[in-house]
């Protein structure tokens, strides 16, 4: 019997997933979260309806928050089942479900004068984000907040009535310091290099436009901890839904499924309080660089390795990407010559057995992770995720040939076509130069190369643009395939 999730249906539940062991009434807002989706309710919300499940910190609950038309659907999805979410943690050989409950309000997205009120209450202590990559207004090639973009100076111009996540902040911040109340600390959920030190320049660089005295106050007060976090978290369609009713009998009208493993290490600098989620697993360290640096180029880079060739394939889930041994063999090649070799020691970790972790959790066949979420958003995602391991090579006098590859493979990808011949739909912000460029670039491959502002000096390397255009000849004449077979025989 298919049983529709909310507070009322959970005793109905019983036996078919793992159920909250808290009193939902119990709970009391302590964290605000900008950005709702998958990964939220899949890490962040996960740890913490662990930690409740101990009877601790109640007073840790999350109000979710967006600024996005597209956040209303899911607003409106879970308040008809009270903020709960069903979440499906798959394995090769297993699948558990557990209702979550740890978000207990979503303000109404777009109710700007609500999210400042929320902002400006003494018990939110914590304010988190995951607004994705692009989310953080800065210059891909620079890594600096660009205080030029239009919607920071709409922000700056307009500090009452901001349309970003960074001015909301920035109006409740004005509030609590007007009344004397603690500032909160910002924590950014977003796979970012120094996330912290970003979310910061960002916050303050916005304060810097139009009060300098509240950018020095933000700077002083406001805590921005680091943060590396890690789980694989598919988009949700039918096939998740249809999986959840059939195989747990819970009809869910947004569930997230995910893997079994989920990692967090964080900074404690948490002058506010924080929860204490280091009963529930979360790593706190003195310097997250190292962690998040091995998984954004090892993990985050690897999906990127993968991403383009199996796209232009037409491969659709990232395992079967994995089963082909022309992706897997590059994959494996890349990250053993020329990723893994230029990340730095991580304590207590050995990066090979990193690695081989890595690939045991991108052939996990029940995930459903698709190649497509792997190709969204690359003019963000390659800046962060392959061009610093390039830059890194390059200045080390060592070969880029297969990260060159990568890049060409992304180029080749850009001009909107598979192999095949398939239409790849649209699914970056800067599509249109994109494929405009990469189509420029089949007659002259630094047509790509010249979009500055992702491949800063990268792009005008000498090594790097003969090894980029040399692989990206190959592709248009030869195919994927052969240019792959070609790479890897290659010594």
């Amino acid at each position: 019997m298919l049983t529709k999730l909310s507070l009322a249906t959970l005793p109905e539940l019983e036996g078919k997933a793992a159920l909250p062991a808290y009193d939902r009434g119990a709970l009391s807002p302590g964290i605000l979260h900008f950005g709702i989706g998958n990964f939220h309710r899949a890490h962040q919300a996960v740890y913490l309806d662990e930690l409740f499940n101990q009877g601790r910190d109640l007073d840790f609950a999350i109000v979710g928050a967006g600024i996005l038309p597209s956040d209303k659907p899911l607003r409106e999805k879970l308040r008809q089942q009270d903020y709960l979410t069903t979440v499906v943690e798959q394995e090769a050989d297993k699948s558990t479900a557990r209702v979550t409950g740890a978000m207990i309000d979503y303000i109404q997205p777009g109710d700007t004068a609500a999210i400042i009120e929320k902002l400006a209450d003494p018990a939110i202590r914590i304010v988190s984000l995951t607004i994705t990559e692009g989310g953080y207004y800065i210059d891909p090639a620079s890594g600096r907040f660009d205080p030029d973009h239009p919607d920071m100076r709409h922000d700056a111009a307009n500090p009452a009535a901001p349309k970003t996540v960074f001015g909301l902040m920035l109006a409740g911040l004005a509030v609590r310091r007007k009344a004397g109340t603690p500032a909160f600390t910002v924590m950014s959920c977003d796979n970012i290099p120094g996330n912290g030190h970003v979310t910061e320049n960002a916050v303050a660089g916005l304060a810097d436009q139009f009060d300098p005295k509240l950018a020095q106050w933000v700077r002083a007060n406001v805590a921005f901890p680091n943060g590396m976090v890690d789980r694989i978290t598919p988009a949700t369609g039918d096939r998740e839904i249809g999986i959840l009713a059939g195989e747990f009998g819970i009809e869910d009208a947004w569930p997230v499924f995910c893997e079994d493993f989920k990692q967090w290490v964080l900074e404690d600098k948490f002058p506010a309080g924080r929860p204490a989620l280091e009963d529930v697993g979360v790593t706190f360290v003195e310097d997250v660089a190292p962690y998040e640096l091995m998984k954004i180029r090892i993990l985050n880079g690897g999906h990127a390795t993968i991403a383009y060739p199996a796209a232009l394939l037409d491969i659709h889930f990232v395992h079967e990407a994995m089963e082909d041994p022309l992706v897997r063999g590059f994959l494996e090649k890349v990250e053993s010559e020329e990723i893994i070799p230029c990340v730095p020691p991580v304590p207590d970790t050995d990066l090979q057995d990193y690695f081989a972790l890595i690939e045991r959790r991108f052939a996990n066949p029940k995930i459903g992770d698709t190649v497509a979420r792997l190709c969204l958003d690359g003019s963000n995602r390659q800046p962060k995720f392959i061009l610093p391991s390039t830059a890194d090579r390059l200045q080390a006098g060592k070969s880029v040939d297969g990260l060159a590859l990568v890049s060409a493979l992304w180029c080749r990808y850009c001009a909107g076509m598979s192999d095949s011949g398939r239409v790849i739909p649209p699914n970056d912000a800067s599509h249109e130069r994109l494929k405009a460029a990469a189509l420029d670039a089949r007659d002259d491959p630094s047509k790509f190369l010249a979009l500055s502002d992702i491949f800063g000096t990268v792009g005008t390397n000498p090594v790097f643009a003969k090894a980029f255009a040399d692989h990206l000849t190959a592709l248009w004449r030869d195919g994927t395939k052969a240019t792959l077979q070609k790479f890897l025989s290659d010594g």
